[in-house]
């Protein structure tokens, strides 16, 4: 059977290089960044050093990808929310507080009437993030 996997993928506007540092320390792992430039791409001279890819591989399993866009292509496209749901407490609960720091919560992460933890920010980047700890406290 061939596998497949599911990956969020962030644009930004010149701040992919800051997130996907600041997500790393969210999150640990091994970050890989390529700029424009370094591929080739960068049809502006402004976008030689803008991130073409990135990508965290963290311990826990997840793969999150980022990339600025470069001027040719406009204004980025607006991201969705990347959803983190799970029953490790100590893990996800961590993950929001580092999460929030200089973002805005939406949502504070409290019990929701189905019985879990739950909460929603845009982290100081503005990706918005929601939470769901199953059956917490």
């Amino acid at each position: 059977m061939t596998s497949s996997r599911l990956n969020p993928y962030l644009s930004f506007d010149d701040s992919a290089r800051a997130a996907m540092e600041f997500y790393k320390s969210v999150f640990g792992g091994t970050l890989t960044l390529s700029t424009f430039g370094e591929a080739g791409m960068s049809q502006a001279e402004g976008d030689k050093d803008k991130i073409m890819h990135g990508q965290l591989e963290t311990p826990a399993g997840y793969t999150l990808m980022g990339s600025d866009t470069p001027a040719s292509m406009g204004a980025p496209r607006p991201n969705g929310a990347v959803s983190l749901s799970g029953d490790d407490e100590a893990s996800l609960k961590a993950y929001w507080d580092k999460l929030s720091v200089g973002g805005t919560v939406f949502v504070p992460l409290e019990k929701a009437p189905w019985g879990d933890s739950f909460g929603m920010l845009a982290d100081k980047f503005g990706v918005s993030w929601m939470v769901n700890i199953a059956g917490a406290r």
